[in-house]
């Protein structure tokens, strides 16, 4: 029986590295690294949002201690590496410089484990079989989503952290309140006025269906909306994780309530209503951008968010 330590591959925004080949690959396609920013690299993933010194970088690269510029030894590992994602110093996405200390990782760092499951001497085929089974890990050690095809595609499309632009947290959490209010106003409208909307769908030929479906929504989706203002106003730990996940369940509830202006036809046009859902359906993407960009982070997102 072996007891062999798991190999790991971390993912962060368009990247992911690989600690048993040390490739550095981008959407795919490999970027050369060399040995030793290869090293940085898994040091700062280890470590997402904590301070990295400079002496713990130069212990990892030189235990022998034989190496005497090791200051110069140690831009040049930083700034190959830097070259490598396509980052600078002056506006980092990735590394931070922190002035005579060290170095941060400012991304989010997905953790993928490779589980390499024990066999016996009696289990040769079984072993041969069994591929390696991958375990997901965010960035705090927790497990997360199995990454399936599905969810590739719309990495692909969706907007990642590197592609957002730096902003106060004040403004994203700001931001993001009200747009929770927003449909908090959605729904609390529409439940006070049911006489007035069931008017409206009478003429619907599935008025029944419309009308309950609006009911059930806008009283399951009160106290999402309540949840999430008080996990982003209070800092609730993992609210990134988790909004991200309940995303997916809130983005065609989300579609669906872009009609709400239309409920308000008694008062206005057709027109204003239909300019009024133009944005509304672009809502749940902003929402979850605002999330990205740090809305009820930690304090060290917080930090990473603003910078």
């Amino acid at each position: 029986m072996t007891d062999a330590r798991p190999a790991r591959r971390y993912r962060f925004g368009v990247f992911e590295v690989d600690s048993t080949t040390g490739e550095l690959r981008r959407k795919g396609v490999r970027v050369k690294l060399h040995s030793q920013p290869c090293q940085v690299l898994f040091m700062l993933l280890e470590r997402p949002g904590e301070m990295l010194t400079r002496e713990e970088i130069c212990r990892e690269l030189w235990p022998d201690g034989m190496f005497v510029d090791y200051e110069h030894g140690v831009n040049s590992a930083v700034n190959r590496l830097r070259e490598a994602l396509g980052d600078k110093a002056s506006n980092p996405r990735f590394v931070e410089t922190l002035a005579r200390r060290g170095y941060r990782f400012l991304v989010p760092v997905e953790r993928i484990v490779i589980d390499r499951v024990e066999r016996t001497a009696l289990e040769p085929a079984a072993s041969a079989a069994d591929p390696a089974i991958p375990i997901l890990e965010d960035s705090f050690g927790l497990p997360a989503t199995p990454v399936s095809t599905r969810a590739k595609l719309f990495d692909r499309l969706l907007t990642t952290p590197e592609d957002l632009p730096k902003s106060s947290h004040s403004v994203v959490q700001t931001l993001f309140v009200l747009l929770q209010i927003m449909y908090l106003g959605f729904y609390v409208g529409a439940l006070a006025n049911l006489a007035e909307i069931n008017e409206l769908f009478s003429v619907l030929p599935f008025a029944t269906q419309a009308f309950t479906v609006m009911i059930v929504t806008a009283a399951v989706l009160i106290p999402v909306r309540v949840f999430l203002i008080c996990a982003v106003l209070f800092h609730a730990p993992g609210m990134r994780r988790k909004f991200l996940k309940i995303w997916w369940f809130l983005l065609p509830l989300d579609g669906l309530w872009s009609l709400a202006p239309f409920l308000l036809l008694h008062h206005i046009n057709y027109g204003l209503a239909l300019a009024c859902m133009t944005p509304l359906i672009y809502s749940p993407f902003a929402q979850r951008s605002l999330v990205l960009m740090g809305a009820g982070g930690t304090s060290h997102e917080i930090t990473a968010a603003a910078r």
